[in-house]
């Protein structure tokens, strides 16, 4: 399953989530810090959709009250509702 999530709140401008039977496969930000969501999406490529949701809810970005990997926790949410 492939989705494509607009994240709120941070400088990415579009998550695309790509899991197969419950892990995750790849992930693609578009904007962002480019260093940034490049580690986090090789560092949670072959994990389960819900470790990385355990590992990734709640992070803060400068006191946004989210950051890129909090609003991947909430597209991998999406995946799980879907």
């Amino acid at each position: 399953m492939v989705i494509d999530y607009q994240p709120r709140g941070v400088c990415s401008k579009n998550i695309r989530v790509d899991v197969e039977d419950g892990v995750i496969r790849r992930v693609e930000f578009t904007g962002g810090c480019n260093g940034n969501t490049q580690g986090v999406s090789r560092l949670v490529e072959g994990m389960k959709v819900e470790d990385a949701i355990s590992r990734l809810s709640g992070i803060d970005c400068n006191g946004r009250g989210t950051s890129c990997p909090d609003q991947l926790a909430l597209a991998l949410r999406e995946v799980l509702s879907a």
